[in-house]
């Protein structure tokens, strides 16, 4: 029986990069990982969010924002990942006492000025990015643990005795 490891993704106010990526994470990692997100200053998930998120089939039902104090003490991170740069430079190095601290830093669609065109063009280019970078990354995990694997299991089966 394997137990998953837990990833926190830590964002400035849990509306939109942080609940992509935690959505993402659990679609296409869910079944090796528990992801959780949270924001430093948590507000409420933008609706520009929830849109573009169910544009791609990733609903975001039962989401919802959450202050990083609801984890703080309660979870053992094992990997931490952190989206946006203000929330790099106001969290604390060793929060949480995650085993592995990630800085994937994509803008903040939620900044993006101009009409609603605009707006849910930046949407749609940092949902994107996201999703691009969860997958290569759990491409990444998944080379690292064969190759772990591979060298903790003897290639000669005399040595496995």
């Amino acid at each position: 029986m394997s137990t998953r490891q837990n990833i926190l993704v830590l964002c400035a106010h849990n509306s939109a990069r942080s609940q992509m990526a935690e959505a993402f994470l659990r679609m296409h990692g869910g079944d090796r990982f528990a992801v959780h997100s949270a924001g430093l200053h948590a507000t409420e998930i933008h609706p520009l969010t929830r849109r573009v998120m169910e544009e791609v089939g990733v609903p975001l039902e039962g989401h919802h924002a959450k202050p990083v104090s609801d984890f703080l003490g309660k979870l053992a991170v094992h990997h931490l990942i952190i989206v946006c740069e203000s929330t790099e430079r106001e969290c604390p190095k060793l929060l949480l006492g995650s085993l592995r601290r990630h800085f994937w830093p994509f803008p903040d669609p939620a900044a993006a000025e101009g009409d609603q065109g605009q707006q849910l063009a930046a949407f749609r280019s940092v949902r994107d990015n996201i999703q691009h970078r969860v997958l290569d990354w759990l491409r990444e995990s998944d080379a690292d643990a064969r190759s772990t694997s591979r060298k903790a299991t003897p290639s000669d089966p005399k040595e496995a005795r």
